[in-house]
């Protein structure tokens, strides 16, 4: 057992809560049995585990968890190490400890490992995050995209790092599922948008001050959305790439909504059109 934060591996496991630390190795963590779970259901078996016993054995459901995390593992080598609480305090990015931290290689968290693991369907909705910094925002915005059944995620270079402590904890276990791409210049998301879309590719921004209400849109065709900061709104490269506004009427003087709102009220609305009219 480990029982120390200043152990030479915890310092290392301490920088993949940093953009640049999971950049220079490779790995990121992922924290909770609901995101363990969630990777084993996806037979995705992380590359270490750290857990505190007394903490991942409090409930039934965490003991067969454990249990089940075991027999995935080759429990004979150093896959499945044991912390004691004060370590997996520092390594969780929640106050109070979930009792178990994943290590994770980026490699295996590609776009394009994810549209493999995907049921052939078909996805309309291509989402693209311009200059959102918020990871609670991004995180959620992940989520409600894998609901929806969106075909991916993009996020420009201004976005919050997808895989971030505090992004992969409000996504709850969409980057399992999602194919998600970060840190693209615009060329690079022009190029995706094209590729989804067909030759004429559709963009939509979102934007207040539009004229055009977003359920007037036609959302059955292959289309990519643009959700813009709610500080900032969209960049000059958004509306050179966009080639229509849409808007949510708002009703009170109520100037604006937070973004992860407005990308699930325009996505919804591409569900339900699409299920009334297969």
């Amino acid at each position: 057992m480990i029982t120390s934060p200043h152990n030479p591996r915890v310092r290392q496991l301490l920088e993949l809560q940093t953009t640049k630390g999971r950049k220079k190795s490779g790995l990121f963590l992922m924290e909770g049995p609901h995101l363990l779970a969630a990777l084993l259901d996806a037979n995705i078996t992380p590359d270490e585990v750290y857990y505190e016993p007394a903490l991942l054995r409090r409930t039934p459901k965490a003991q067969a968890l454990l249990a089940r995390l075991k027999r995935a593992l080759d429990t004979s080598t150093d896959h499945l190490i044991e912390v004691s609480e004060r370590v997996i305090a520092a390594l969780g990015d929640v106050e109070t400890s979930q009792g178990v931290v994943c290590v994770l290689s980026l490699a295996n968290f590609s776009a394009e490992r994810m549209r493999a693991r995907r049921a052939e369907a078909r996805r309309p909705a291509l989402l693209i995050l311009d200059r959102l910094a918020d990871p609670g925002n991004v995180g959620t915005i992940l989520r409600t995209a894998l609901a929806a059944d969106a075909a991916a995620v993009l996020l420009t270079t201004e976005s919050a790092d997808c895989f971030s402590p505090k992004v992969i904890r409000a996504a709850a276990g969409a980057h399992v599922a999602l194919p998600i791409e970060g840190n693209l210049t615009w060329p690079e998301i022009a190029e995706r948008a094209r590729q989804h879309c067909g030759e004429q590719a559709r963009v939509l921004l979102a934007e207040g001050s539009s004229p055009i209400r977003y359920y007037e849109q036609d959302f059955r065709a292959p289309f990519a959305l643009i959700i813009g900061s709610e500080a900032h709104g969209p960049s000059r490269e958004a509306r050179e790439l966009a080639t229509q506004t849409v808007s949510i009427p708002l009703a009170n003087a109520i100037e604006s909504l937070n973004a992860a709102m407005a990308a699930g009220i325009i996505l919804y609305e591409a569900v339900r059109q699409n299920r009334q009219n297969p």
